[in-house]
């Protein structure tokens, strides 16, 4: 398992036009894997309304984080 596997990663909304009730700019949100969402350009995420949809990938930054910051960052959301 690499690096990148090991660790959640989080997307920050750089715009939410259409989805301002589900998507909160400037906001940090966990992304969930899901590699067939991927293949058509969405990125799928834990939205405002705590459940997970997809998204166009170009309304969002990835970062990976580093694994005490990621660990932090979950328990705040949980």
């Amino acid at each position: 398992m690499n690096d990148q596997e090991t660790h959640m990663h989080f997307a920050l909304c750089l715009d939410n036009a259409g989805y301002e009730v589900s998507l909160e700019l400037g906001k940090l949100y966990r992304v969930v894997t899901d590699s067939q969402a991927e293949e058509h350009g969405y990125i799928r995420i834990i939205d405002e309304s705590g459940e997970d949809y997809a998204y166009s990938i170009e309304r969002f930054y990835q970062l990976t984080l580093p694994e005490p910051v990621e660990q932090t960052l979950l328990l705040a959301m949980a």
